[in-house]
């Protein structure tokens, strides 16, 4: 009765939440093959499945620099991170899935949110976070799912003035996870992302 009841809970919030959201995906990989950017997919379809407007991105297409604040004072932003930070800006949620390297996020995540963090004037600036809802994700070929990562970016996030929904997915063991379209397999796994994306489009 409780699984029903719960199931339909779901049910009854997706369709509301939906609306009129502009959702914006990407993951914080460059890498073709990126187990994460199958994993972003995979969210972005569902939001999109839910009625949200999904735009889904490559970091590589935006060849930001490393920060810099001589770069940033002498230049000012880069087009390629005014570009990123204008579609963030432009999204009611932001969906994000990261790879674990050593530990933590990808530098090529973090320094995408640095950039972001910033405003043209070369001050700190919130508005590209603040007043969002953020989903977070991670695949990693290990055992623990880029759990690491998760937990640094949450932290990150927050700090910038984001929100992030309190359910996060992360797959372990992932190029098991996957099938040859790109899907995952697991139901469990399929499943809590789907949590995760309601939890997201939720009012």
């Amino acid at each position: 009765m409780l699984k029903w009841l719960v199931t339909a809970c779901l049910v009854l919030a997706s369709p509301l939440a939906a609306a009129e959201v502009k959702v914006l995906a990407f993951a914080g990989s460059t890498q073709d093959s990126s187990l994460n950017k199958k994993l972003v997919r995979e969210a972005a379809k569902i939001a999109g499945q839910m009625g949200a407007k999904v735009k889904v991105i490559d970091l590589r297409d935006y060849e930001i620099p490393f920060y810099d604040a001589d770069l940033e004072s002498s230049q000012g932003m880069p087009q390629s991170a005014k570009r990123l930070r204008q579609l963030m800006k432009e999204s009611h949620a932001i969906i994000i899935a990261t790879p674990e390297y050593n530990g933590s996020l990808s530098a090529v995540l973090k320094n995408a949110i640095d950039w972001a963090s910033r405003s043209e004037s070369g001050q700190p600036s919130r508005d590209a976070f603040s007043g969002k809802k953020f989903a977070i994700l991670s695949a990693s070929p290990g055992g623990t799912g880029g759990a690491r990562a998760l937990g640094h970016l949450r932290t990150i996030i927050e700090n910038v003035g984001g929100t992030v929904v309190s359910t996060q997915v992360s797959v372990p063991n992932a190029y098991q996870a996957f099938n040859e379209q790109g899907e995952l397999q697991d139901p469990i796994l399929k499943e809590g992302l789907k949590k995760e994306v309601q939890e997201l489009l939720a009012k």
